[in-house]
């Protein structure tokens, strides 16, 4: 069994983030959604973005690794977008086993980091044509994990849809994809979980 701790994106904790701590929970992970808007969600980007802003990046990643103080070492993080940033940055700053980022990838320079942990693997994956893809950060990211000697798998689906995971974003989900995948990250977490901390499912 793996402890795996859950970012939202900047539209909070929707249906998506539930439904993928539920895929992990079934799979038999302990899972921690963490929730940085205490509740608020919003239904579209800009008036997330704002709440972003106002918020502020810098006191974003500091609850970020707040509220996952209490975890013991060895846990993973995951990230959705915006939540994505979070992941990376607790994976700098805690003994992490794992980071999972979905449809968002922030250079290392933004963190105010220079490399990469080289023990901590990644699984990143993203649309081809996401609107909030920033190719060069992409690219920055996935240069440092390689760069660092940690496993790094990348995996691109074709389609537009940013929150594609998330049934309740109808104008994004692609459910081939999605299931493609939830079926590639329990794939990741088989192996990177020490077998002696799994649970049968």
């Amino acid at each position: 069994m793996a402890t795996i701790a859950v970012f939202h994106s900047a539209l909070g904790v929707l249906p998506g983030i539930t439904d993928a701590a539920d895929r992990l929970r079934h799979a038999g992970h302990e899972v921690h959604v963490i929730d940085q808007y205490g509740g608020t969600s919003f239904a579209d980007y800009v008036s997330a973005g704002s709440h972003v802003e106002q918020i502020g990046f810098p006191a974003l990643m500091r609850s970020a690794l707040d509220l996952t103080a209490d975890l013991p070492d060895g846990f993973l993080v995951a990230g959705f977008s915006n939540g994505a940033g979070m992941a990376e940055h607790v994976a700098l700053h805690r003994n992490v086993a794992g980071a999972l980022l979905f449809s968002g990838a922030l250079p290392l320079s933004y963190l105010g980091a220079d490399s990469w942990p080289g023990y901590v693997p990644v699984q990143l994956h993203f649309a081809t044509s996401d609107p909030f893809r920033t190719e060069s950060w992409v690219s920055e990211l996935v240069r440092d994990v390689r760069a660092s000697g940690a496993p790094l798998e990348f995996h691109e689906y074709a389609g537009s849809g940013h929150l594609f995971t998330d049934p309740s974003r109808s104008e994004e989900y692609d459910a081939a994809a999605s299931d493609l995948l939830w079926q590639r990250v329990h794939e990741f977490l088989q192996a990177h979980v020490p077998s002696d901390t799994r649970v049968s499912t």
